[in-house]
C-alpha cells in the first residue's frame, strides 16, 4: 500500500516516518461502528465502504464502479489532520476510523444528526454522478475537484481503479537453496545442544509489559485476558446489552522463522496454530483475517514468498473450512536493501456457544497430572531453538489437517466439558516453553519426564497441547482422547518450587518465573512488568 509500508532507516526522523504509520484509536472506532450500525438499521445508507488501502482514492472509485455510476469529490471538503496536505496525500491517506457512505439527499440531515449524537465527525465530500447504470455510456467517471466549482484535478473512469485496474504478473523465483519438490531449504548441519536449561531460559519472555499498557477490560466483557492462547469476551445483544450466554474468542499468530524456511507450509502452520488456540478456550473457528508483511515484491524471490504464503493460507483455510473475510498487505519492508523475513500474521475469530464457565487458561493446579496431547515430531527446523543456534533452513514439521482438526475438536470438548484445570498449545519453544509459561503464570513447579532429548523438548511440531488434569479426572480424559483417536502421553505432575525435566534440566521455579516476567522490561529499561 502507498502509505502503510516503508523501508526502515535510522536516519529518518519521526516527522518523516509519521505518514507511514497509521495509529489506531479504539474509542473513535467504537463510536464509528455504533454510528454506522444505527445508520444501517435506519435504512439511511445506500452504500458504505471502509477506507483501507489507498484511502479515498480506492474507496470512491470502487464504490462508484460497483454501482455503475460516477462520482465528483471535492478534495477541499475532506477533513484532514493538518493544513498544507497536498490533494494526492488527502486522497491516498490511510488514516483509520473512517467510512465512506452514500446517502440520499433527503436523508442527509438525519445522517448528520446520528453522526453528531455519536460524536463522529461527518462531512459531505462529493456527489454521485450519472454512469452506465443510468444509461450514460460516457459517464461513470471519478473526478477530483479543488472545490465543487473549482479546478478538475483528476478525471478518470471509476473502473480504472477497480475492475479495470492492471494486474501485475511479477516473476517468482524460489531461492536457489530451496528444493520445491522436497520442500527442503538447504543449510548446514544443526549445532548440538550444550546447555538445555540456558537454552530454555533464553526463549522465555512475557508479553504482559506490552498488552498491560492497553485497556483490555473496557465494558467489563472480558472473560479471558490477553497473554494466553486466545482472548475471550462475553457476547451481548447489540441492542439490549443482555448477555447471550455465548462468547467471542480472538487470537493472532505469526511465525517468521517458519516462513523463512518454507513460506507455504509455514503459513499453513500459522493458520493451524490459530485454530488450536481457539480450541484451547473452547471456541470453534468462524473467520480469518490476515496481514501479509513482506519485503520488496520486485525481487523475484520475495514475490515467490508472497505467492507461496497466500497459497499456504488458502490451502489451510479450505482444509479447516474457515473463510478469509479481510486482510492487509504491507510490502517493501526492507533495511539497506535486505528484505524482512516473510511474516504473514493471522487473526482468527471464534465463537463459544455456551460460555457457562471460564476457560481453564494457561495455568497449573497443584497435584495436577500433565498430559501431552498429540504427536511430537523430533524436527527442529524453523524452531526458535534452531534460529538461536544460527540455523535457518531444513524442512518444517508436517501438518496433517485431518489430525489437527481431530485434536482441536477433542480439546474443545474437554474444555467446554470442564475436564481440564489448565492447558496450553505447543508452539514457539515447544513443550519446554509451554510448560515454563504454565508454571510461571500459576506459581507452581513442574516435575516432568518422558521427554527424550532437547529435540523433543524444543520441537515445534503442530497439533499438540499440554494439559493439566485433576487426578480424579485423569482416566476419563484419557478415555475421551482414545475414543477420538488422538494420542496422549503422561509426562509429569504440577507442584513444588522446582522446574524439572528428567535428564534435561532442573531449575528453581523462581528463576524460571523471574526470567519470564522481566526479560522484556529489562531489555527496554522499563523496570518490572505491570500487573
Amino acid at each position: 500500500s502507498v502509505l502503510a509500508s516503508a523501508g526502515f532507516s535510522d536516519e529518518e526522523t519521526d516527522a518523516e516516518k509519521r505518514p507511514s504509520v497509521q495509529v489506531g484509536d479504539p474509542y473513535e472506532e467504537k463510536r464509528l461502528i455504533e454510528a454506522c450500525l444505527e445508520l444501517l438499521d435506519a435504512g439511511l445508507v445506500v452504500g458504505i465502504q471502509d477506507l483501507g488501502g489507498a484511502g479515498l482514492a480506492c474507496a470512491t472509485s470502487e464504490t462508484a464502479s460497483r454501482g455503475g455510476m460516477g462520482m465528483d469529490v471535492d478534495v477541499t471538503a475532506i477533513p484532514r489532520r493538518e493544513a498544507g496536505m497536498e490533494p494526492f496525500e488527502v486522497m491516498t491517506s490511510e488514516s483509520q476510523e473512517r467510512m465512506l457512505a452514500i446517502v440520499e439527499p433527503a436523508d442527509l440531515d438525519q445522517v448528520l444528526a446520528i453522526c453528531e449524537r455519536w460524536e463522529v465527525r461527518a462531512a459531505v465530500i462529493g456527489v454521485v454522478t450519472p454512469g452506465p447504470a443510468t444509461g450514460d455510456a460516457d459517464g461513470g467517471r471519478l473526478r477530483i475537484l479543488d472545490g465543487f466549482d473549482g479546478e478538475v484535478l483528476c478525471d478518470i473512469p471509476a473502473a480504472t481503479l477497480h475492475e479495470d485496474a492492471p494486474l501485475y504478473h511479477r516473476p517468482c523465483v524460489a531461492p536457489a537453496a530451496f528444493d520445491e519438490t522436497t520442500r527442503v531449504h538447504g543449510s548446514g548441519p544443526m549445532a548440538a545442544s550444550t546447555d538445555v536449561a540456558a537454552e530454555l531460559l533464553a526463549m522465555l519472555a512475557d508479553p504482559r509489559w506490552v498488552y498491560s499498557q492497553y485497556d483490555h477490560q473496557l465494558f467489563l466483557n472480558t472473560v479471558e485476558t490477553p497473554g494466553g492462547d486466545a482472548a475471550v469476551l462475553r457476547l451481548k445483544h447489540p441492542a439490549t446489552g443482555a448477555d447471550t450466554g455465548r462468547g467471542l474468542a480472538l487470537t493472532t499468530d505469526g511465525n517468521h522463522r517458519w516462513c523463512a524456511v518454507d513460506p507455504r507450509n509455514g503459513t499453513a502452520l500459522t493458520v493451524a496454530e490459530s485454530l488450536l488456540n481457539l480450541a484451547c478456550v473452547g471456541a470453534r473457528p468462524l473467520a480469518v483475517v490476515n496481514c501479509l508483511n513482506f519485503g520488496n515484491p520486485e525481487n523475484p524471490e520475495v514475490m515467490w514468498q508472497l505467492s507461496e504464503a497466500v497459497d499456504g493460507m488458502a490451502e489451510a483455510c479450505r482444509a479447516f473450512e474457515v473463510p478469509v473475510i479481510g486482510g492487509n498487505v504491507s510490502l517493501y519492508n526492507e533495511s539497506l536493501g535486505t528484505s524482512i523475513d516473510p511474516t504473514p500474521v493471522v487473526g482468527m475469530l471464534g465463537i463459544i456457544d455456551a460460555l457457562d464457565r471460564r476457560p481453564p487458561g494457561v495455568t497449573l493446579s497443584d497435584g495436577g497430572r500433565l498430559l501431552l496431547i498429540g504427536v511430537t515430531q523430533s524436527e527442529l527446523s524453523g524452531s526458535r531453538w534452531a534460529r538461536d543456534r544460527g540455523h535457518s533452513g531444513g524442512t518444517l514439521p508436517t501438518l496433517d489437517p485431518a489430525h489437527h482438526l481431530a485434536v482441536a475438536d477433542v480439546v474443545r470438548s474437554l474444555v467446554t466439558g470442564g475436564m481440564l484445570t489448565g492447558l496450553h498449545d505447543v508452539s514457539t519453544g515447544g513443550v519446554g516453553v509451554a510448560l515454563a509459561e504454565m508454571a510461571s503464570r500459576s506459581g507452581l513447579g513442574v516435575t516432568a519426564a518422558r521427554v527424550a532429548d532437547h529435540a523433543e523438548l524444543f520441537s515445534e511440531s503442530p497439533s499438540r497441547v499440554v494439559a493439566c488434569v485433576a487426578p480424579e479426572n485423569l482416566i476419563a480424559v484419557e478415555n475421551v482422547l482414545a475414543a477420538a483417536g488422538v494420542p496422549v502421553a503422561r509426562i509429569g505432575v504440577a507442584g513444588g518450587d522446582r522446574f524439572s525435566i528428567k535428564g534435561l534440566l532442573d531449575l528453581p521455579l523462581a528463576e524460571v518465573t523471574g526470567t519470564y516476567r522481566n526479560r522484556i522490561p529489562d531489555a527496554l529499561g522499563s523496570g518490572t512488568a505491570q500487573d
